[in-house]
């Protein structure tokens, strides 16, 4: 039987309007259907071949660019949050202080990210290290999330703690309301649970968490500081990296809420929501000590 898709194909959904780019990552032929991987979203789909449109170079490139402006803008936006810092710190420098010269070193929260996508995760490692953000990354599975976090915890002793992946929720009645119709949000609760159960403090351990359209209010109440999704919508593949970069960047002395947080992602604050959480960036001296800071904090 010749069938028209094949693993590795770019569609889009008719019934969904083509609003999202897909690539196919598994075919079962007897049923007609495919299981489809968001391209620039966290999510897992199911759906039958004859819903499936292949998406041409031409138009993949076009929406590509689409997706590129609202990354450029999010990066936009951090640097220029950079550059604030750096102007505040530099004003609180003594006056015989060289101003050409920079004299303390920058100490980031360090992040754990967890990341149930491996094609994700490193996307999101790449632009971590785009940002100068210190970060341990690695592949785990959603479901094996909570047996894996706390022994990782233990080891590499981050500030913040990134769990993300796939999810999505079925569209039923009330369907929105059980955990049992979201596909990975229960795994999501649970592994914030244990991590919580290594660090309760939420300043000491800042939780980030969700995939597409996961559910919010649990993964709140299960201890995040930061979720996805308040409106489940779709959220971007590097949200959770913007949101983890801004808690890191943020000096100790003051907090971030909601809504900074929610402008600083390409969903906003229909795909990232939270409370209000105290920064994790400090300064020190001499500056000397800065590389030997460095090279100390990535060894573990």
């Amino acid at each position: 039987m010749t069938l028209p898709f094949q693993p590795g194909d770019y569609v889009t959904r008719k019934s969904y309007a083509h609003d999202i780019v897909f690539v196919i990552r598994e075919i079962f032929p007897g049923r007609r259907m495919a299981v489809l991987k968001g391209v620039d979203v966290r999510l897992i789909a199911d759906a039958p071949l004859d819903d499936l449109e292949k998406v041409s170079a031409e138009a993949l490139a076009e929406r590509r660019q689409q997706v590129q402006i609202l990354e450029e803008e999010s990066l936009r936006l951090i640097r220029q949050d950079r550059e604030w810092l750096k102007e505040q710190n530099d004003n609180l420098e003594p006056d015989e202080v060289d101003p050409e010269k920079k004299s303390y070193f920058e100490w980031p929260s360090k992040v754990l990210h967890l990341d149930g996508d491996p094609d994700y995760l490193r996307k999101c490692m790449d632009l971590y290290h785009k940002l100068s953000v210190p970060v341990v990354g690695l592949y785990v599975r959603e479901a094996e999330m909570a047996d894996a976090v706390g022994p990782l915890l233990a080891k590499t002793k981050p500030n913040i703690l990134v769990l993300t992946g796939h999810d999505g929720f079925l569209k039923r009645r009330n369907a929105a309301d059980s955990l049992a119709n979201y596909r990975h949000s229960s795994h999501y609760m649970e592994a914030i649970k244990a991590a919580r159960q290594v660090e309760h403090d939420l300043d000491t351990l800042v939780i980030v968490a969700g995939g597409c359209q996961s559910h919010f209010e649990a993964l709140l109440a299960a201890g995040a500081n930061f979720a996805s999704s308040p409106r489940r919508v779709m959220i971007h593949t590097f949200d959770p990296v913007f949101v983890a970069q801004m808690i890191a960047f943020t000096p100790i002395h003051q907090t971030v809420n909601a809504l900074d947080v929610a402008k600083r992602t390409i969903t906003g604050i229909a795909g990232m929501g939270g409370i209000e959480t105290r920064g994790g960036y400090r300064r020190g001296m001499p500056p000397a000590f800065k590389n030997w800071a460095r090279e100390a904090r990535e060894s573990h």
